[in-house]
């Protein structure tokens, strides 16, 4: 990671290609970027790139949706990093002065992922359900080995998308599931793994590197557990399993059709329970490129339960412009680092 310094004498620095042609040189050299905006998420949702340019000429062509963009950020003499390809999905012209607005989104979530299915699932394991899947969509499976060897009874996909199904699977094991660059992904949603299966050393940030923050804490009203309810086929009758205790507790509203279901959706909620009672946004005054959702923050130099608290990244806002390059940082609890206390 570079340091602070080096960053504060270096100029941001881009190269992006369009449909393997390499443009960066010719936005350069006309200074026709407005903005770039890219947003990395942990879960099912698409990364997304914005991109503004100057098209005050009217020089410019427009792109095409379903165009491949190929993105890569950093700093001058400092090396880029490859964020990834995206496919042009909308495109809007307005003036004056004329500029061109695009949207784009990761090209792997815009694919065969997003068609409907139909298809039940018996005696099987959530490792055997995503390799099924990715097989069946010319992606590479990635599971984590304590989420693979989980049993899955019974389950349906009615009317839904693989990305759907896997997103609402992995909701129920408190697990995120995503595609990114090639692999379809099913790990711990409080895990510290990237997308890539790489382990994510924890990374420091101080106050001075930051420009805003913001730190909310909701303890007081927090739930002390969480009650799931299960219907006991053998005996006729509605039972229910609890994580933490009954004080404050949250019923689930669904009904699930064995105990072991029943739990594993109490956990997952309890895991957002707890994750949730605090988030941080933070803006690096000068943009790490280079972080990525899932890396494990501490911060130093704020308020004393601030510090103390251990971070995960939740979602991540690269910006360049006019006023710089910037970081824009969502955190949340990070339950793995408590239990590891």
């Amino acid at each position: 990671m570079n340091t602070f310094k080096e960053q504060a004498y270096a100029k941001p620095d881009y190269q992006l290609t369009v449909n393997g042609r390499n443009i960066t040189r010719a936005i350069k050299s006309q200074a026709r970027l407005i903005s770039l905006t890219l947003t990395e998420s942990r879960g099912d949702e698409a990364d997304t790139l914005d991109i503004e340019l100057d098209d005050s000429d009217g020089a410019l062509d427009m792109p095409k949706k379903g165009e491949e963009l190929a993105l890569r950020l950093g700093w001058e003499g400092l090396g880029l990093v490859d964020k990834g390809t995206f496919e042009v999905d909308e495109v809007e012209h307005d003036g004056a002065p004329d500029r061109i607005s695009i949207r784009a989104r990761a090209a792997e979530m815009r694919r065969e992922m997003r068609t409907r299915r139909e298809k039940s699932w018996h005696d099987t394991t959530i490792g055997a359900i995503v390799q099924a899947i990715a097989k069946q969509n010319n992606l590479t499976p990635r599971v984590d080995p304590d989420l693979a060897a989980i049993k899955v009874e019974h389950i349906d996909q009615t009317g839904e998308s693989d990305l759907h199904f896997l997103t609402r699977l992995a909701k129920k094991h408190d697990a995120v599931a995503t595609v990114k660059k090639g692999h379809l992904v099913f790990l711990p949603i409080n895990g510290t793994k990237s997308s890539s299966g790489q382990e994510l050393g924890a990374i420091t940030i101080t106050r001075a590197a930051g420009d805003r923050h913001r730190y909310h804490s909701a303890d007081r009203n927090a739930y002390s557990g969480v009650r799931a309810y299960w219907h006991d086929k053998n005996g006729a009758e509605k039972k229910s399993v609890l994580v933490g205790t009954e004080e404050n507790e949250k019923r689930l509203k669904d009904t699930y059709g064995s105990e072991s279901d029943a739990m594993a959706a109490a956990r997952a909620e309890q895991g957002r329970v707890e994750r949730g009672k605090a988030t941080m946004e933070l803006t690096l005054a000068l943009a790490q490129p280079e972080l990525m959702p899932q890396t494990g923050v501490t911060l130093a130099g704020f308020k004393r339960e601030i510090d103390a608290t251990p971070w995960l990244v939740v979602t991540l806002t690269h910006s360049m412009g006019d006023q710089g390059f910037t970081t824009r940082l969502e955190l949340e609890t990070n339950l793995m680092s408590r239990l590891d206390m």
